[in-house]
């Protein structure tokens, strides 16, 4: 999405008409609309004037929100760690099979020095 569409339709998220948010920036309504249409190339203080009228913070507007940001890594982190959980199992048995497999020999080992078999 580009810039202007961004401007639009989070202009329309916050329920301002163009004729507010040009008031708010000290500019016609022809040329807040110019703005939203593409017509006028944004300077990056212009853009901020813009996002301060919204009170969303730059990185916000070009990025994912914030909640989707978290939802994102939050849904990585559940994916690890049942990743991880998977990998405790598979290993926890590989141990039990192993220690049953030493102590059967250890065990069998002794039961036949008792019987005088080395």
């Amino acid at each position: 999405m580009k810039v202007h569409e961004k401007i639009r339709q989070l202009r329309l998220e916050k329920g301002y008409s163009q004729e507010v948010m040009a008031e708010e920036l000290q500019i016609s309504t022809t040329a807040y609309g110019d703005v939203e249409r593409g017509k006028t190339e944004l300077s990056l203080s212009r853009l901020e004037q813009i996002l301060r009228v919204f009170g969303t913070p730059l990185e916000l507007f070009f990025g994912a929100s914030s909640t989707e940001k978290l939802q994102v890594e939050n849904d990585k982190l559940k994916l690890e760690n049942e990743k991880l959980k998977q990998e405790n199992q598979y290993w926890r048995e590989k141990f039990d099979e192993r220690l049953l497999t030493e102590l059967y020999r250890i065990g069998a080992a002794t039961h036949r020095e008792r019987i005088g078999f080395k």
